[in-house]
């Protein structure tokens, strides 16, 4: 009997090693998995590779586990914000790798590794210092940059609802990179708010496949948001 329930955060991150590349889903605040986030400092793993879109607000999230020293490098398109400085004080002092990708290219180098693609042309960076070194062309008339794929050794994600096979929903702009992420990592977990029964969930409403999931568990519906504010079951 497939059954990918875990029972806890920690029972769920069980496995990941030092020197991971890590894909976090979320943008900004929206869909944001924290509590795999706290799990993966609690867990210990360090010398870490961590893709999301920013680079962590406030000293939450991605930002304590910044703070905690366990990632090496960070892949993401804004990591600099308002309340950044987590990123900004090791980044200035050395202590944090950036690689720099404009969002479009991140999200398209993360579907290509799960849709199998060895690398694409995009026209985005060409001609600036994003595009270093790598190979350019022109395709009818345009200049374009090679990308390559972004794989992850694990995925953590954040959806609204799953099923003991892994079959996940999510909750409007919480989506965001949680679908490509899934396919785009060799182990998938993702937290979720309910687990239904097989056959609850509407076919057609199913955005990731159990087949990209490795694990899922539950959390508590009603968690305490940015400035106070809590969402009600």
């Amino acid at each position: 009997m497939i059954n990918k329930i875990a029972h806890s955060v920690a029972e769920a991150l069980t496995g990941i090693e030092d020197g991971a590349t890590v894909l976090i889903g979320g943008f900004g605040t929206a869909g944001i998995p924290n509590e795999l986030i706290d799990g993966l400092i609690a867990q210990g793993a360090r010398d870490l590779t961590v893709v999301n879109n920013n680079a962590g607000n406030a000293e939450v999230g991605l930002a304590a586990l910044l703070k905690a020293g366990r990632v090496r490098k960070i892949i993401c398109s804004f990591p600099r914000q308002a309340d950044s400085q987590v990123f900004d004080g090791l980044y200035r002092a050395g202590k944090l790798e950036l690689e720099l990708v404009p969002q479009g290219n991140l999200a398209e180098r993360i579907r290509a590794a799960g849709a199998g693609i060895g690398a694409f042309f995009c026209p985005t960076g060409f001609g600036t210092e994003l595009a270093g070194d790598r190979e350019t062309r022109e395709i009818n008339g345009k200049q374009y940059v090679l990308e390559y794929p972004i794989h992850g050794d694990v995925a953590l994600i954040k959806a609204e609802a799953g099923d003991r096979w892994g079959n996940l929903v999510y909750r409007k702009a919480a989506r965001n990179f949680g679908p490509v992420m899934a396919m785009a990592a060799r182990r998938t977990i993702a937290t979720v708010h309910d687990i239904v029964e097989l056959g609850a969930l509407d076919p057609e409403a199913i955005v990731t496949p159990g087949i990209f999931v490795n694990r899922v568990v539950q959390i508590d519906r009603v968690a305490t948001q940015a400035g106070g504010f809590k969402r009600a079951a």
